[in-house]
């Protein structure tokens, strides 16, 4: 390159951090916008750290051996309570905060900037001119859209794709390890732990601590309880709060319904095993998520690209949201080693937009016994990835992107 090269990120969650952080490492200089003002929060969201994801992380020169809790097992409990399958699984489960906040503090306070919306995006012949909300604009030799399943850079370029509810839910919390009951705790702490009533699935696992605390005692545990939800009438009861107020996509906890929680809690004590219901009963403030695919014909638009969530969002039984976020942006901050942009991202393109389809299906496979609704090919493969031994082996498993 005759000249340093800039680069506009929009979104400073993981994606935008990640393939700021590489091409920073690339020579460019790189400015991240984030919408919003405050500092950004995963709440309740915790991750598989995949092999991958960690090799992404090392190549960055940042420190992984702290990463989070180093799980062995699976396990899988019958409505009894009784461990009825059990398989070696050597995983690294951290929490959403913990990787957010590694790629945060490497990368320049200066240069990133909040409260920073994009409105808009026009391209020159010479670059990209980017405006945002509050009446600013700037320009670089490229712009990455990394801002998520609300994608203002997609919506700009894609205005018809957007986000396909995939016919369930996620009730979801992450909890104090000292307030798990001591008995499930020996039991259970350390692994993966799935239940599956029909057409559900529920687990949980460790995670690292407030302020990525890894030490015995100061460590959450993650929840998650997928639940089928009719998009006709059950989804939209789920994300209207007490005022009458729709939330699409989703609803913040604190909005959610004392009805609709009360409804989950009830259903605990029917269809969990004693050691589920007892976890579900000490969530206070659950998190409800609903789960959508999104998924994209096109990445490289002239001299703009979108990567990681504002790309493709698969359902999050194959784990590989983050890891594939990784990949986006190493294979982007390489291709742009180019001189002509445009070439660039088109290569960028046709490399990562066939992965990122093999992980959509590979997730709604997974996903289809789920859905509150099936077709028959989607009941063929219920047959198939519902079966016990297939949940715990298959679940958060990147083997099939090799096969």
């Amino acid at each position: 390159m005759t000249k340093q090269r800039r680069a506009l990120v929009v979104g400073g969650s993981m994606s935008g951090l990640l393939a700021a952080l590489m091409l920073l490492r690339r020579g460019w200089t790189v400015d991240v916008f984030e919408r919003v003002e405050s500092e950004l929060s995963g709440r309740g969201a915790g991750i598989v750290a995949q092999a991958e994801l960690i090799a992404r992380l090392d190549a960055l020169g940042l420190d992984t051996s702290d990463l989070g809790v180093l799980a062995k097992t699976r396990k899988l409990l019958d409505i009894d309570g009784h461990v009825a399958l059990t398989l070696e699984c050597p995983q690294v489960l951290t929490a959403w905060e913990r990787v957010y906040r590694m790629l945060r503090d490497a990368f320049p306070v200066e240069h990133y900037h909040r409260g920073r919306g994009l409105k808009d995006f026009v391209q020159i012949k010479t670059g990209v001119i980017a405006h945002f909300s509050d009446g600013g604009s700037a320009e670089g030799d490229v712009l990455v859209g990394a801002d998520g399943l609300r994608s203002t850079v997609r919506g700009q370029c894609l205005p018809e794709i957007v986000p396909l509810y995939a016919g369930y839910c996620a009730w979801r919390a992450l909890l104090p390890e000292r307030a798990i009951p001591p008995d499930i705790h020996r039991e259970l702490f350390e692994s993966m732990t799935f239940c599956l009533p029909p057409g559900e699935q529920c687990l949980f696992y460790p995670v690292a601590g407030p302020n990525d605390d890894l030490r015995p005692g100061h460590r959450r545990c993650n929840v998650v309880w997928y639940r089928p939800a009719d998009e006709a009438r059950e989804l939209p009861w789920l994300l209207t709060d007490d005022r009458g107020v729709f939330h699409s996509i989703s609803i913040p906890p604190p909005l959610i319904r004392r009805e609709a929680t009360a409804a989950m809690r009830a259903a605990a004590e029917r269809l969990l095993p004693p050691q589920f219901r007892a976890i579900i009963q000490l969530i206070d403030e659950p998190i409800l998520q609903p789960i959508y695919d999104l998924q994209s014909p096109r990445l490289a638009f002239g001299r703009v690209a979108i990567v990681g969530d504002a790309a493709f969002v698969a359902r999050p039984h194959v784990a590989a949201g983050v890891s594939k976020a990784a990949d986006d942006a190493a294979v982007l901050a390489t291709a742009l080693d180019r001189d002509d942009v445009e070439s660039a991202l088109l290569h960028f393109e046709a490399e990562r937009l066939p992965e990122g389809n093999k992980i959509i299906e590979r997730a709604r496979h997974l996903g289809a016994y789920l859905q509150a609704t099936q077709s028959a090919e989607e009941r063929a493969r219920s047959a198939r990835h519902s079966i016990p031994r297939a949940v715990l082996t298959e679940t958060a498993v990147l083997d099939f992107l090799y096969a």
